[in-house]
């Protein structure tokens, strides 16, 4: 008797998981960081100073209590630009080469289950990659990237078990990497349509038995009606058609844009943003129920959880402390001396010294008539004294690199309409349009104009010339700009095509490093010429001026 109901309770035992979950809701919970770029402390290495406000360390506290919250249900992924972006990354790729690269280490610390490739992970070669990613305990994910014969360069897609269900994880990267990198990518990848490599994984993943789809993705919502596509045809942006065109999917993590979205829902697919540079992480729940042999999703919801404010873990200072040492250094280092104060902090409202620094740099190097940069962090200086590689980091934080086209009058004013498109005026305020990042406002040294406010969106050009001589639609100059805004991202399709009439691959933040070398002492009188104004402010001169991020 005894020995039948021990094997009647062996039975039960099998059978009993299966039989329990007929009807009764799972809830797989995805956390997700995205555009960390390098901010694995809570540390300005630009300030050096201690931060609250951001850092995968602190993320990974978060994750630790979530985990302790839903025990076995819990997945963890990043979308993508994770290795450049700050001094850490840079001395992880440059000189801090001994070991496993910081950022790996710190997502390692923290078991991470994926991450999509991001288009800032080539900016420092295939050799760096090819460092740095096998060292990962958890797959880099590229559904649309592949090598020049066809061959897939990284996994397309994963499938991890939680409670009993197949989950699988896709990933994609943006296109725009084919423009902006293309010497790096040049020999070794070919990264092609996001929604053709969507649709492809996710028929593979449901031929192994997905239960459910979830795509990590380098690529911004977008809309297919709304931007245009690239110079090569592709569309930089584009989870809002996967979400629209690619069924079976279930929750799309997406990022590139640096914006925040903390739910949308569209054609049922859940999409969500957290904040780059780790400043927040997105917790979406996915709640499924069994029938018969299927698991069909009942609900889903996702919420952003700001990291300000949480401890960092200390597994995750571990793992980053040879590289958070070594950046420190870097950083610190003294390349010349200035007499003067810089300051960006007003650098899109009006011409300044520090802006015709970076902008007179590229010029001379390239040896065009025009030069065109974007302010980057509004709270970036140089103060008066020494002159570090931490303060010209901060200034031009982007691995981009120097290129020169050639455009005619007509694409310049078109340019610049396309660059006034930034500012909004509303109730007699002069603000700017929250959909236009501040990294996409460019303006332009070698060429005098004015930004009249008041006019409509299009027509805000009101006086432009060049060496004393008003514009003429069929006139031609030479202009020096990053390889990022050459492709005609951003908006400026107006370069589309534009003949590159300079591209040796150099690197516009070490240009600014060795102009400060070799100059020792600058002085703003070195560099500065006030060109450009906005005119038509509203006559209360009420101001509205963006984050300097």
């Amino acid at each position: 008797m005894g020995s039948r109901f021990a094997a009647l309770a062996a039975l039960l035992c099998c059978i009993a998981p299966a039989v329990a979950a007929q009807g009764i809701p799972v809830d797989i919970v995805v956390v997700s960081t995205t555009d960390v770029h390098g901010r694995i402390r809570g540390w300005d290495y630009y300030a050096d100073t201690a931060e609250t406000q951001r850092g995968l360390a602190r993320a990974a506290t978060i994750v630790d209590s979530v985990r302790a919250a839903n025990p076995g249900r819990v997945i963890l992924v990043d979308a993508g630009d994770l290795l450049q972006g700050n001094p850490f990354t840079y001395a992880a790729a440059k000189f801090d080469t001994i070991g496993t690269h910081g950022v790996i280490a710190a997502m390692n610390a923290m078991r991470y289950d994926a991450a999509a490739v991001g288009n800032h992970e080539f900016n420092y070669g295939f050799t760096h990659l090819a460092r740095a990613l096998p060292q990962a305990t958890f797959p880099f994910l590229a559904a649309n990237a592949t090598s020049l014969d066809g061959h897939p360069l990284w996994k397309a897609y994963t499938i991890v078990e939680r409670s009993g269900m197949k989950i699988a994880i896709i990933g994609v990267t943006t296109p725009g990497s084919m423009i902006w990198d293309r010497e790096n990518l040049a020999g070794h990848a070919s990264v092609g349509d996001i929604v053709v490599g969507a649709r492809d994984a996710v028929a593979a993943t449901k031929r192994e038995g997905a239960d459910a789809v979830v795509v990590i993705a380098h690529s911004g919502f977008g809309d297919d009606k709304g931007e245009a596509p690239m110079s090569n045809g592709l569309f930089e942006n584009a989870m809002g058609r996967v979400a629209r065109e690619v069924p079976g999917i279930d929750l799309i993590v997406y990022g590139h844009s640096h914006r925040e979205v903390e739910a949308t829902v569209m054609n049922g697919v859940l999409l969500t943003q957290p904040r780059n540079w780790a400043t927040s992480v997105s917790i979406a729940h996915l709640r499924f129920e069994i029938r018969g042999s299927e698991w069909r999703p009942i609900g889903k919801e996702a919420s952003i959880v700001r990291v300000e404010g949480h401890a960092e873990s200390p597994a995750v200072v571990d793992a980053s402390a040879r590289t958070h040492a070594s950046a420190r250094r870097y950083a610190a280092t003294v390349v010349g001396r200035t007499r003067s104060a810089w300051r960006a902090d007003s650098a899109r409202l009006t011409d300044t010294p520090l802006m015709d620094f970076v902008l007179e740099t590229m010029r001379r190097r390239a040896h065009t008539d025009l030069a065109s940069a974007a302010a980057f962090d509004l709270s970036a200086k140089i103060p008066a004294g020494a002159v570090t590689v931490a303060q010209l980091a901060k200034l031009y934080p982007y691995e981009n690199t120097l290129r020169a086209v050639r455009i005619t009058g007509a694409q310049l004013r078109d340019y610049l309409e396309q660059s006034a498109k930034y500012f909004r005026v509303a109730d007699g305020v002069l603000g700017y349009d929250p959909a236009i990042p501040g990294f996409n406002y460019e303006m332009i040294a070698g060429a005098t104009y004015t930004i009249d406010v008041s006019k409509p969106i299009g027509a805000r050009i009101t006086a432009l010339a060049v060496r004393g001589r008003r514009v003429r639609p069929t006139d031609t100059f030479t202009m020096a700009l990053t390889n990022y805004r050459a492709g005609g991202t951003g908006g400026y399709t107006m370069l589309r095509g534009a003949p590159v009439v300079y591209d040796r691959d150099q690197d516009i933040r070490q240009l600014l490093i060795d102009e400060v070398t070799r100059r020792r002492t600058i002085s703003p009188n070195d560099y500065f010429t006030r060109n450009w104004w906005l005119t038509g402010l509203p006559s209360g001169g009420a101001i509205v001026t963006p984050r300097p991020q």
